[in-house]
């Protein structure tokens, strides 16, 4: 059993992830979802639906909750979304780098993950001074 994968983004950003991932992997190992935050949500009323994403996800071990910006709408949704019951961790700074990551590490649990999320994004930003 591996945990699942949430990607909690503002419009456009996680499902874009999921595609390019799809497309280079050809095949994500993990059960992974994305949920999609408009900008101008209220997050009492999307929090049905982000924890239904949620459940979708969870095989029993858990859910990896990737945001792309700490404090804002998403990250606040996960926030509440790690409130309810099903074991979470979240990471926010969501990039391509820090998914496929995540993709190559299908056999690390719910405690490694984190990170191995968090390295892939570091590792991930390079500066060519060529």
């Amino acid at each position: 059993m591996t945990c699942g994968i949430l990607l909690v983004t503002h419009p456009g950003v996680g499902t874009s992830l999921l595609e390019v991932a799809t497309r280079l992997l050809r095949h994500l190992p993990l059960k992974t979802d994305a949920f999609e935050v408009p900008f101008d949500a209220d997050l009492d009323v999307l929090l049905p639906l982000a924890s239904a994403a949620l459940r979708r996800v969870d095989s029993g071990q858990g859910v990896l909750i990737l945001t792309d910006l700490y404090g804002a709408s998403p990250s606040n949704l996960a926030g509440q979304l790690a409130r309810l019951g099903t074991p979470v961790r979240r990471v926010s700074a969501l990039s391509l780098p820090m998914l496929l990551r995540v993709m190559n590490y299908p056999e690390q649990g719910l405690d490694q993950l984190p990170a191995t999320a968090a390295a892939g994004t570091r590792n991930g930003a390079i500066v060519d001074d060529a």
